[in-house]
C-alpha cells in the first residue's frame, strides 16, 4: 500500500529506471551489505567497519550487467544527499571539537591535526602529478580528498581500547579523538579551495579574494546563528535536545545548499562548523543528546552516501594499468603521513611504540573520500565536460582509499592496541575531557 501511494504520487520514479527506486535499492542494498560483514566474525581478528560492506554493495550493483540497466539515481538527488551527507560530518566535527581538551592537548593535537594532513596532501599531489600526469590544480585538490583521516573508524576503535584502560595514561584515545576533527575540518576547506581554483576561468588573484569573501560570509553567519542558537529554544522547554538538533540540522543543510545554489561554495560548510562550535560551547554537557540524534541521522545517510560512491565505479570503464598506478600513488602518500606522524609525535612525552600506534592509527579513511570523491566528477559533468577524466582519476583513487585503508586500519588498531599501549585500571582513571569521547 505504501508502495502504491508513492507511486500514485512520483510515477515512473518508483519503478525500474527511475532514481527514487535506484535510491531504494542501493540503500537497502548497501544496509545489507553493512549487516553481513558484521555477521563475519573471525576469532582473534578486530571486527570490519561495516561501511565497507555499504561501499561493495554499491560497487557490487553498478557492476551486475544485469542491475545495472534498472538502477538510476539523477545527478542533481545524488549530489544533494552526498552534500547533506557532507553538512552531518561537519556538523558532528563542530559538535565534537571540546574546548576543554584542546586546552589540555595543546600543540600535540594541532600537530597531529594539521601536520601528516598537509604532509599527505603535499606527498599524494607530487605523487598523482609525477605518476599520473595530473595538473599541479587537480593533484593537490586529489590530495585534500585522501589527505583526511576517518573519524568513523578512528573514534569507535579509540573508545574500545580506552574502555580497556589502554592508553588512557598519556591521553592518546582522547588525542586521536580530538584531532580527528580538526584533521576533517582542515581537508575539507583545502578541497573547497581547490575546486574553486579547478573549476573558475578567473585569476588566481580573483580566485583568492572570493574565497576570502566565502569563508567571511561563512564565520560571521555561523557566528551569528551560532549564537542565536544559545538561546532559542530557551532552557524551560520541553524536549529541549530534539529542538536544538532540528533547528542545526535545518540551518546547517540549507547553509550548505544554499551556499552551492548562490556560488558560494566554501560558505556554507565554514557556517556550519562555526554554528556548532558557537553553540556546542554553551550546551556544555548537554550537546551530548544533540550529538546523539545527529548520529542517528548519520546513520541513515551513511549507508546512502558508501552505497553511491560504490555504485560510482564501473570496472568497464577502468583502464588496466589505472588501477596499479592509483594503488601506487595512494601507498606512496599513505607511506609519508605515516613517516611524518611519527616524526611529529616524538618529543611529546611518547615511547616508540606508542608512536608506531599513534602512526598506523592515523592512517584510516572514509567518509571525507566518500563525500569528496563525487564532487568533481559532478562539477565536471555539469560544466567542464573536458576535465572530466580527471574527475574520474579522482573519484576512483577515493573508492580506493577507502577500500584499502579502512579495513586495513581498523584492524591494525585493534590487533596493535592491546600489544603497544600501556593498559591502566579505567576505574582509577579520571578522565580530564569528557564531552569529547562522544561516538561520531
Amino acid at each position: 500500500m505504501f508502495w502504491c501511494v508513492i507511486w500514485s504520487f512520483s510515477g515512473s520514479e518508483v519503478l525500474p529506471g527511475g532514481s527514487l527506486f535506484g535510491l531504494l535499492v542501493i540503500f537497502y542494498c548497501a544496509i545489507l551489505g553493512g549487516k553481513l560483514l558484521e555477521v563475519i566474525k573471525i576469532p582473534s581478528v578486530p571486527q570490519l567497519p561495516p561501511l565497507l560492506g555499504m561501499l561493495l554493495a554499491g560497487f557490487t550493483l553498478r557492476n551486475i550487467p544485469f542491475l545495472s540497466q534498472y538502477i538510476y539515481i539523477s545527478s542533481t538527488w545524488s549530489s544533494n544527499l552526498r552534500n547533506t551527507a557532507l553538512t552531518i560530518i561537519l556538523i558532528r566535527a563542530g559538535l565534537g571539537l571540546d574546548p576543554e581538551a584542546l586546552k589540555h592537548l595543546k600543540t600535540v593535537c594541532l600537530r597531529l591535526s594539521m601536520g601528516p594532513c598537509l604532509i599527505e596532501t603535499c606527498s599524494a599531489a607530487v605523487f598523482s602529478h609525477l605518476i599520473m600526469k595530473f595538473p599541479w590544480k587537480w593533484a593537490f585538490l586529489l590530495g585534500f580528498v585522501v589527505g583526511a583521516v576517518s573519524p568513523a573508524i578512528v573514534v569507535p576503535s579509540m573508545l574500545l581500547l580506552q574502555e580497556d584502560g589502554y592508553g588512557i595514561e598519556k591521553g592518546i584515545p582522547t588525542l586521536l579523538i580530538a584531532a580527528s576533527s580538526l584533521d576533517d575540518i582542515l581537508a575539507i576547506t583545502g578541497f573547497n579551495a581547490c575546486m574553486g581554483i579547478v573549476f573558475s576561468s578567473g585569476n588566481i588573484l580573483h580566485i583568492l579574494l572570493v574565497s576570502l569573501l566565502e569563508v567571511s560570509i561563512g564565520v560571521v553567519l555561523g557566528a551569528v546563528l551560532g549564537y542565536f542558537l544559545r538561546y532559542f529554544p530557551s532552557r524551560d522547554q520541553t524536549k529541549l535536545p530534539w529542538k536544538r538538533a532540528f533547528l542545526v540540522l535545518v540551518m546547517c543543510v540549507s547553509a550548505v545548499l544554499g551556499s552551492q545554489r548562490i556560488g558560494l561554495h566554501g560558505a556554507g560548510g565554514l557556517c556550519t562548523l562555526v554554528l556548532t562550535f558557537v553553540s556546542g560551547i554553551y550546551w556544555s554537557r548537554e550537546k551530548i543528546r544533540v550529538q546523539k540524534i545527529v548520529t542517528a541521522t548519520w546513520n541513515i545517510f551513511q549507508p546512502l552516501l558508501f552505497g553511491l560512491v560504490g555504485s560510482e565505479v564501473s570496472v568497464s570503464s577502468l583502464p588496466s594499468s589505472a588501477i596499479g598506478v592509483c594503488v601506487a600513488t595512494l601507498s606512496l602518500a599513505l607511506l609519508a603521513r605515516i613517516f611524518a606522524t611519527f616524526l611529529l609525535m616524538c618529543f611529546a612525552g611518547f615511547s616508540f611504540k606508542e608512536k608506531v600506534f599513534i602512526a598506523l592509527a592515523w592512517m584510516p579513511k572514509a567518509a571525507v573520500q566518500a563525500v569528496l570523491g563525487p564532487l568533481a566528477l559532478e562539477s565536471a559533468r555539469i560544466s567542464a565536460h573536458h576535465l572530466e577524466g580527471y574527475a574520474m582519476d579522482v573519484m576512483t583513487l577515493a573508492f580506493l582509499s577507502i577500500l584499502i585503508s579502512a579495513p586495513n586500519g581498523a584492524l591494525l588498531i585493534g590487533i596493535l592496541g592491546p600489544k603497544m599501549l600501556t593498559r591502566t585500571d579505567p576505574r582509577h582513571y579520571k578522565k580530564s575531557v569528557g564531552t569529547v569521547l562522544i561516538h561520531h
